[in-house]
């Protein structure tokens, strides 16, 4: 489930980009990566600013949030990639970019260095990073899954014991009748 590409944008013209393309063929890349641009301005310009949008490409699925400043952000990720999160990742890129780096700095066109992205790039691979709902889910599952074996388990051990007590009055019953069948026997010799 890779995230192929993030960008940033404002009035339409990006303004930060990364990619992660390993998994792409090295002579492909640089076509790559033209397309992943193409596709974030045209899906800026084609977005209208408060909405969010998912825009499917070939194997690929656009994610796109444009605030009302017309600063945007655009996610490029395989199908597979859940769309919550996303758009968790998109909120809080946006958010931290805001915070940390002046509107002046990037209002004025051309693109600036922002090492975050990077970084963010690498974290968000794995989906249950970006989304903690989606992490809390999968916490859920696996103590799901842990529950029924735990289950299972308490229902083979109470066939075990309902075994071992049908054996205990088996055990019983017979040792009953072999002092009955003594104790008749027994009192055969004694006369």
């Amino acid at each position: 489930m890779p995230v192929l590409c993030i960008a940033l944008l404002f009035n339409a013209e990006i303004i930060a980009i990364e990619y992660e393309l390993s998994n792409i063929s090295y002579f492909l890349r640089g076509s790559a990566q033209e397309a992943f641009r193409f596709l974030a301005k045209t899906v800026v310009e084609r977005t209208p600013a408060g909405n969010r949008a998912k825009i499917e490409q070939d194997a690929n699925v656009a994610h796109v949030y444009i605030q009302q400043n017309t600063l945007a952000c655009v996610l490029i990720a395989d199908a597979s990639y859940p769309t919550r999160s996303a758009h968790a990742v998109i909120t809080k890129l946006l958010n931290d970019f805001e915070s940390s780096v002046p509107r002046s700095s990037y209002s004025s066109g051309g693109q600036i260095s922002y090492p975050q992205l990077k970084q963010l790039l690498v974290q968000v691979q794995n989906p249950a990073n970006a989304d903690p709902f989606l992490r809390v889910q999968r916490e859920l599952d696996e103590t799901k899954i842990v529950l029924h074996k735990t289950m299972e388990s308490l229902l083979q051990r109470g066939e075990k014991l309902d075994d071992l007590v049908a054996r205990s009055d088996q055990l019983s019953s017979q040792s009953k009748m072999f002092y009955k069948t003594a104790k008749q026997t027994n009192t055969c010799c004694y006369y």
